[in-house]
């Protein structure tokens, strides 16, 4: 049953639309279904094949429909509405976890970058679930305030054995000096706009550092049907605008991870 209550508070909402960000440092989920879903991702890292990366296990929801039970959760759902209304569709999915001792790094990037020619308007929150704590030791993710006006940068290629993807906003287009780390305990979560600049270190501590992304758009948002990545919308809550065709949360869909292009953080 959806809920009635605000799970922003004013202040965190405006926050969201003026920084491109927020920490929402309470527990998302409680104890027994944020360990159902921590338990259910250790089994899909430990079953990867040896050519696979923990980083880059994108759109997980396409091959297992049981996601949707987080996914669809209330306790996300509520927090998103109060950040783009009533009526939600899910964007994209995206399990990334860094291993302890060595992992990649994701270069300075816009979502809205690689997502340019998918949507329009380029309106997406993304949920990004802590399902290990995550901090400057254990390669959490670093954002730049108010960095989300244009989203567009100039990029150039980077070394793709040392970065997550193959490309990175060149020098000198944002500073770096102003940019802060989310850190966040197991279970809490943060938000952020697909236009703000963000990027995180390899991880080179003991420590996994594993997260969950949830992305969301307003049900009014246009999918482009042409979209290279073959990109499918879920209607999550609310009235559907007739807009887009939406994909059904009961089914599977593998062949659509054929040729993807990870993204992640």
């Amino acid at each position: 049953m959806q809920a009635t209550f605000k799970k922003l508070s004013a202040e965190e909402a405006a926050r969201y639309k003026t920084e491109g960000y927020i920490l929402y440092r309470r527990q998302v989920f409680d104890k027994p279904k944020l360990h159902r879903l921590r338990t259910l991702f250790e089994e899909k890292i430990a079953n990867l094949k040896p050519d696979e990366r923990p980083e880059q296990m994108d759109v997980p929801h396409f091959v297992d429909a049981r996601l949707f039970e987080w996914i669809f959760a209330d306790e996300v759902l509520d927090i998103v509405e109060d950040v783009i209304g009533p009526d939600i569709d899910l964007f994209s999915t995206h399990l990334i976890a860094k291993p302890a001792g060595g992992s990649m790094r994701v270069p300075w990037n816009e979502d809205s970058s690689y997502w340019r020619d998918w949507i329009n308007p380029m309106e997406v929150v993304t949920v990004w679930l802590a399902l290990d704590g995550s901090d400057e030791e254990n390669g959490c993710m670093y954002v730049v305030p108010r960095s989300h006006g244009k989203g567009f940068s100039e990029y150039y290629n980077v070394d793709p054995n040392k970065n997550l993807f193959m490309t990175e906003i060149r020098k000198g287009q944002f500073d770096e000096s102003k940019a802060v780390p989310l850190i966040l305990a197991q279970g809490e979560a943060s938000l952020h706009h697909a236009k703000l600049i963000h990027g995180s270190q390899a991880n080179t501590s003991k420590r996994r550092r594993m997260g969950y992304t949830m992305r969301f758009i307003a049900s009014t948002t246009r999918l482009n049907p042409d979209n290279p990545a073959k990109q499918q919308v879920y209607h999550a809550r609310g009235k559907a605008h007739g807009i887009n065709r939406y994909a059904d949360p009961s089914k599977t869909y593998p062949e659509l991870l054929v040729g993807r292009m990870t993204k992640g953080h």
